[in-house]
């Protein structure tokens, strides 16, 4: 056995926090496959709703695969994995393509023999939506799976699982919280922005349930203005939209936003904000901690306990 396969033999699963924005999507693609992709993974499966960060995560992954599906407004014909001639031979050694578009021109089952062939000849198949292609796969499973809710989570599977329904059973239900949190962490920003904090103050980071803004010097912040500002715009149920890959709507005010896609329809779907009313100081960075949840604080030290 390959030395890179057998230091991946006992890993079940690793949990990240699934970040907000696609440069942060993709930091966390490139630290992944430093961290867990051998060499000799053929098929990886992915699995997220729309617009949950898949397609970033591959781009840090894979830097420079060419993606087939359409979040660009490109879209790759003929398919460049059925691009192969009466040899078998590929022309590149890792293919890509997304389920759930390419199912509205092709068969399943179609897909799933262009899977099997090419990881049959050694290539590598990056595959968005998998879960939607493993019953047509004869129980094939992919080497490496990616789950995109909440949280990432990435499994190696065996003969005994995780299967990727299960993958799929928890990240599809999570992603509520997710588009709860990125609207408030912008509802936030959008009332911080009154109170003179410029975004480029602060940097962005998670903690279960809410959100972290991290300043390198202390700012001067209403804590109860800004808590009460935001649960206003709850209880006033104001529209969310996207505009733009760089800006939403807050009802009909443009607001820059790295994550666009990744929202509640209206803000009075978060039902909650509870903001901690100080800063924190992160004794090893020395940064300031804003911290801000979708329901309430009950313990700042037990936030980001484990779920089992």
């Amino acid at each position: 056995m390959p030395y890179s396969a057998r230091m991946q033999k006992s890993h079940l699963y690793s949990i990240f926090f699934a970040p907000r924005g696609g440069e942060r999507m993709a930091d966390l693609g490139m630290q992944i496959a430093q961290l867990y992709l051998s060499p000799f993974d053929k098929l990886i499966g992915l699995i997220g709703v729309a617009g949950s960060g898949k397609s970033m995560i591959i781009k840090g992954m894979f830097p420079g695969l060419e993606l087939t599906n359409d979040d660009e407004g490109v879209n790759i014909r003929p398919l460049p994995l059925f691009n192969v001639d009466e040899t078998g031979f590929y022309t590149a050694h890792t293919y890509h393509l997304d389920i759930r578009f390419e199912s509205a021109f092709m068969q399943m089952h179609e897909l799933a023999d262009a899977i099997l062939y090419a990881v049959g000849k050694g290539k590598r198949v990056i595959v968005e939506h998998f879960d939607l292609i493993y019953p047509h796969l004869g129980g094939r499973n992919a080497h490496m799976l990616i789950g995109i809710g909440e949280e990432v989570i990435i499994t190696r599977p065996t003969l005994f699982g995780p299967r990727p329904q299960e993958i799929s059973d928890i990240v599809f239900k999570s992603v509520t919280t997710r588009l709860r949190i990125h609207t408030v962490e912008d509802l936030c920003e959008f009332c911080l922005r009154k109170q003179g904090v410029d975004p480029h103050m602060y940097d962005h980071a998670e903690v279960r349930n809410g959100f972290i803004l991290s300043f390198v010097r202390k700012p001067e912040i209403d804590f109860d203005l800004l808590e009460k500002q935001v649960n206003q715009l709850i209880e006033d149920d104001v529209d969310i939209s996207y505009a733009n890959e760089t800006h939403i709507l807050i009802d009909d005010e443009l607001h820059e936003c790295t994550g666009p896609r990744m929202h509640v329809r209206s803000t009075g779907e978060i039902e909650k904000f509870t903001l901690l009313k100080e800063l924190l100081q992160e004794p090893i960075t020395d940064l300031y901690l804003l911290v801000g949840v979708v329901g309430e604080i009950d313990d700042v030290n037990d936030l980001n306990h484990i779920v089992l």
